[in-house]
């Protein structure tokens, strides 16, 4: 076991445990970043069984026992996720706000991708082998370096939503909005191009979790007003948007952690979770 990944492994767990959560709760999906089409009768018991499967998984990546079959499940469900902002994609590619919400997901992906090549023991297969070791791990560094350029480019974009999103008490809230996505596009391209791959994942793991806790805050769950003008009134909206960015930066941690590493051991569960 590596003790120094623990902590990664343990927040990515916990994000897709608090989504399932939510998921079941509400019996619905992630807003706009599980974009589900309508359908009844079903739906609702489908989000269930969703929200069901992601507690599955969480819990399963922390138990040694279990953390293999994690890890494969974990996969095809990204994947399938990301294959819902596609239509969206192709419907619109001209439009940069459907790309920030492919690049989000994509960033998932590329957390679940990382722990697939780490955790799934399928190095000695046929079909699978490419996609585990070092190669996975570079598969995911190229995945979350695509995915967070045009994350990046939406706070230029649109840097007026950006700025408002940015805590009021802050200085040169103008100014850090365009600090911040371009360091997004800079992180991605050092991962992309693995120009310090190790550097880039670890400055995006901090500037998402600055995200998380400056924007997406506990004092935004329980205000009368929502954060983002157009979104609903309650804490779940914000809620699922601490959730998904507390993900992408355990996905952005954990590929921060194997970036540089080509001896490393595999991967391991908590022991403290026998």
């Amino acid at each position: 076991m590596e003790r120094g990944q623990q902590p990664a492994l343990s927040a990515f767990s916990i994000g897709m445990i608090g989504l399932g959560a939510l998921g079941v709760v509400y019996r619905d999906f992630a807003f706009d970043w599980q974009p589900v089409p309508a359908f009844h009768p079903g739906r609702e018991l489908l989000a269930v069984i969703c929200g069901l499967l992601m507690i599955g998984l969480g819990v399963g990546l922390l138990l040694r026992a279990t953390a293999t079959l994690a890890a494969r499940t974990l996969l095809p469900f990204l994947l399938a996720w990301w294959c819902l902002k596609i239509p969206a994609v192709l419907a619109a590619p001209q439009i940069e706000g459907v790309w920030i919400g492919f690049g989000e997901v994509g960033m998932l992906l590329a957390g679940g991708w990382l722990l697939f090549a780490r955790l799934s023991e399928l190095e000695q297969s046929r079909l699978f082998g490419g996609f585990t070791g070092q190669r996975g791990i570079r598969i995911a560094q190229i995945i979350f370096g695509l995915a967070v350029i045009p994350v990046g480019l939406g706070h230029l974009f649109y840097v007026e939503i950006t700025t408002s999103l940015v805590p009021s008490w802050l200085p040169f809230r103008v100014g850090l909005a365009y600090l911040t996505g371009v360091a997004q596009i800079a992180c991605g391209l050092g991962m992309l191009f693995s120009v310090r791959a190790r550097l880039a994942a670890q400055v995006e793991t901090v500037l998402v979790a600055l995200f998380a806790l400056l924007v997406w805050g506990p004092d935004t769950w329980f205000a009368a007003v929502p954060k983002m003008a157009g979104t609903p009134v309650g804490a779940r909206f914000p809620l699922t948007a601490f959730l998904i960015t507390g993900l992408v930066g355990a996905a952005a941690w954990l590929i921060a952690q194997n970036s540089a590493s080509t001896t490393r051991p595999r991967l391991q569960p908590s022991a403290a979770a026998h």
